[in-house]
């Protein structure tokens, strides 16, 4: 995330300073008000413009930013900081008549004179601005009101393409003459241009739809209260997919697509098994909203957790933390014992009661396939808990070890820092970012 906003944010501002120009009165307080006012809108629709063209899930960009669920993660904090310079935008505009009070009007810079329609444009953008931003804000705090249910948040969320056009509008007509002279100008123009197509292929429905397969569920079956498998049949249509990959899976129109890892090998034959918990109003007694012969759609497959991606110079350490257990059951079932020679590796697996949890006895199948996969199973019903230090005493590890985690959120970050400040030779920590809103 930070290799891409960073650099970026750094070419904006660099080309901001870039336009700036040195004259009588450069360092007044109105000057300086009016370069906030600018930079600060100008950073806010050039993320905004960039986090709507991550919203196209360009599969292209998977490679270099390692899956789908970092361009994701992407997203969303480059719509957060749109936000934050979105309010430091208008809280600088707010501001002139403080600065009028204890300056005076002494250097204040008077915008040039525009006569007719391109003054009546620039005033509606002026006004069109300030609805949009009072709209984003609104947003943002929709957003993060975690309790607000996902099935009317996305549908808000796809309004997202019109504010972005009704800031752009505001952006386009507010910008300085000068800049459109300048490179300053040649990256807002090709900004506005990537978010006005990003905007209008979401409007129209079009991101993802190629990738989109239609099929029929085959099996459902309740591994236990909280898990529910679900079996799909794509046929010849789905594209295959690599054990770890994730999909968007849409049972029902009105609630939408949920993304999941895809439980199973890919088999050649288009089935794909899906291990879904129970997380949310939708997911709860899953097995009782879906029928068998029902009719599924299934986008993907998508994500860079990809078993061949490892680093076969280090010790591997997989950890599984629940229905995170889905992509490790893939890896599993994918590599052939007479043709691969399996990694050495210590699978971690972490549930809350192992005598009740059927993956546990699956997982103990899997393994016995192979004499280089170690497999410890951590029954938190017992008071048996994976922690860093347990993993950083492991004398297997002292050489550098890469670790492949899936599972809740607080224990990955616990245990990757746990890591890094051990005297353990950790090479590479990857994990997937489903916290997609």
């Amino acid at each position: 995330m930070i290799r891409i906003i960073l650099p970026f944010i750094v070419l904006v501002v660099g080309l901001w300073s870039w336009s700036l120009a040195a004259g009588p009165g450069a360092g007044s307080p109105w000057a300086v008000y009016e370069q906030s006012l600018l930079l600060s809108g100008w950073l806010a629709i050039a993320l905004m413009s960039l986090t709507m063209m991550l919203a196209l899930r360009p599969a292209w960009l998977e490679r270099p930013m390692g899956g789908l669920d970092k361009i994701y993660h992407t997203h969303k904090w480059t719509g957060i900081l749109t936000v934050v310079f979105a309010a430091a935008h208008w809280l600088i505009e707010m501001g002139d008549d403080v600065i009028e009070s204890v300056f005076g009007e002494a250097g204040e810079q008077h915008e040039p004179h525009y006569s007719g329609f391109i003054e009546m444009m620039r005033d509606a953008a002026e006004d069109i601005g300030e609805l949009a931003i009072y709209l984003l804000f609104a947003m943002l705090l929709i957003t993060l009101w975690r309790k607000f249910p996902y099935k009317y948040w996305r549908y808000l969320h796809r309004l997202m393409p019109v504010l972005y056009l009704l800031l752009a509008f505001h952006a386009a007509w507010l910008a300085p003459l000068q800049w459109w002279q300048q490179p300053i100008g040649m990256l807002m123009a090709i900004l506005l241009l990537g978010g006005s197509i990003a905007s209008g292929l979401s409007l129209g429905g079009r991101v993802g739809r190629r990738r989109q397969v239609r099929g029929t569920i085959t099996g459902i079956s309740t591994l236990a209260r909280d898990v529910t498998e679900v079996t799909c049949d794509l046929g010849p249509a789905w594209p295959g997919h690599r054990a770890g990959q994730f999909a968007f899976v849409t049972f029902n129109t009105v609630e939408g697509a949920h993304p999941f890892t895809i439980a199973s090998a890919d088999q050649g034959n288009g089935t794909v098994t899906f291990l879904i918990k129970s997380l949310g109003d939708f997911t709860r007694n899953l097995s009782d909203k879906i029928n068998m012969g029902q009719t599924v759609k299934i986008e993907g497959p998508y994500g860079c957790f990809d078993f061949d991606r490892r680093n076969r110079k280090f010790h591997q350490i997989w950890i599984a933390g629940g229905i995170g257990v889905t992509p490790f059951l893939a890896w599993l079932e994918a590599i052939d014992p007479s043709t691969v020679t399996a990694p050495e590796a210590d699978l971690h697996y972490c549930a809350r009661n192992a005598s009740q949890d059927p993956i546990v006895e699956r997982l103990r199948k899997l393994c016995s396939r192979f004499d280089r996969i170690n497999l410890q199973v951590h029954d938190s019903s017992k008071g048996e808990k994976l922690s860093p230090e347990k993993l950083a005493t492991d004398g297997r590890s002292a050489a550098g070890a890469e670790v492949w985690f899936c599972g809740p959120a607080g224990l990955g970050r616990t245990i990757q820092q746990g890591l890094w400040s051990a005297p353990f030779r950790l090479r590479r920590f990857h994990k997937e970012e489903f916290q997609f809103r």
